[in-house]
């Protein structure tokens, strides 16, 4: 191990990530290189609670359904519902499991107990109502626009009617047909109705944008903002219901990529409230091109945190977490000429290493790629080095995984 290896790591708290980076940023993206560890849940709970405590953060945002996160946000801020219901209905991808997520969603509420709306912590959902299977219908979001709208503006104004929005929705399990993701000719996506309904989600949004003074003042900017959340989505949402439909090579590099833009979107309306700690998986919060092989052949599109670093440039912060060992998903001790096997070698069981300064002492003998025996553990990619503003290192995973779908 060079010997300057040691001197980058530090402890995994908020003044050290400060001090990797410029200034504070209104996003700090902390990534995982993998779903259903509660031990990486852990470690960003700790790390939001001290950003909360010493650097004013006062939102959270992860990796799970928007929409469901606007069932979070009304319990931890105003008491709404029950714990059981929001970790029921709150947390799409399973992620309602986690005892870590339950914890967090626990403090929170107690921590806006009491204390007045400006300085209450704040939840939101960056991703789109997706699943594996598919894609949500876009009902929710499209009939909760024109609600919001039909009850503020004059109604010659609307594009449309509730009964039409009903009519060309038709019944929802046309939208979430499971065999669409891999046969586009079960797809509604591109019928004569989805292509009504996206000139009516745009006209919509339109209104919205048209009408913002009125608005605002008629109810207020949260509630503004959660139409705008209800716009994008089913705006995001009609358009991978299309490409669901595509029967072109670039359907699914299209599919990836709007979902990356669904995220970036949900990101960027985060940032727009305030410094903001975001959670999800490494490959959609990086700087850099995902990509991933399906059938044999190779797909590339540009992560969440590629298009948002793009417009924020140093108030985005990327801080990726990568491990040692999972040992209960049969990845052992890394091989020492990695980028984990070099960190595994170090005394502390979990350290944040400052990115560059690690690419500086490595010099011109750069580390080799790990490969993982298991597809859900995506390990470093050393290429990444230069793009990354710190990495969180995390030794063994000693705790079975949640239960995931």
């Amino acid at each position: 191990m060079p010997p300057d290896i040691k001197d980058t790591a530090r402890a995994v708290e908020a003044a050290a990530v400060m001090e990797l980076l410029p200034s504070r940023p209104r996003l700090l993206a902390l990534g995982e290189p993998t779903h259903g560890e509660d031990t990486l849940l852990d470690v960003r709970n700790d790390l939001f609670r001290q950003l909360v405590e010493q650097e004013g953060y006062r939102t959270i945002a992860i990796e799970s359904d928007c929409l469901g996160g606007l069932i979070v946000d009304a319990y931890v801020t105003s008491g709404t519902g029950t714990l059981d219901e929001v970790m029921e209905h709150g947390f799409s991808h399973g992620f309602g499991a986690s005892a870590a997520n339950l914890a967090l969603v626990r403090w929170m509420r107690a921590y806006n107990d009491g204390r007045p709306a400006p300085e209450r912590l704040r939840f939101a959902g960056i991703d789109g109502p997706l699943e594996i299977t598919g894609a949500a219908s876009p009902r929710q979001a499209l009939t909760a626009l024109h609600g919001y709208l039909s009850a503020r503006v004059d109604a010659a104004l609307l594009p449309c009617t509730p009964h039409t929005l009903d009519r060309l929705l038709g019944a929802d399990d046309r939208w979430t047909e499971p065999a669409a993701m891999m046969d586009p000719a079960r797809s509604v996506g591109r019928s004569a109705e989805a292509a009504e309904l996206r000139l009516l989600a745009d006209e919509l949004e339109a209104l919205l944008d048209e009408q913002t003074p009125h608005l605002i003042a008629a109810t207020s900017r949260d509630d503004w903002d959660r139409a705008r959340l209800y716009g994008r989505t089913a705006r995001g949402l009609l358009r991978y219901h299309h490409w669901m439909a595509d029967t072109s090579p670039a359907r699914m590099t299209r599919l990836l990529g709007a979902r990356s833009r669904m995220m970036a979107d949900n990101l960027l309306a985060v940032a727009a409230r305030g410094p903001a700690l975001v959670h999800a998986h490494n490959a959609h919060l990086q700087r850099e091109k995902s990509s991933m092989r399906m059938g044999g052949a190779p797909l590339e599109w540009w992560s969440a945190g590629a298009l948002v670093d793009a417009h924020l440039g140093e108030e985005y912060a990327f801080v990726a977490t990568t491990l040692g060992t999972i040992r209960h998903r049969g990845v052992d001790a890394p091989p020492p000429d990695t980028v984990e096997g070099l960190l595994y070698a170090l005394p502390e069981d979990h350290c944040l290493v400052d990115a560059r300064q690690l690419a500086a002492a490595l010099g011109d003998t750069p580390p080799a790629p790990r490969v993982s025996p298991w597809f859900g553990y995506a390990p470093f990619d050393p290429a990444h080095l230069a793009g990354t503003d710190g990495i969180v290192f995390v030794k063994d995973m000693l705790e079975p995984p949640f239960s995931l779908p």
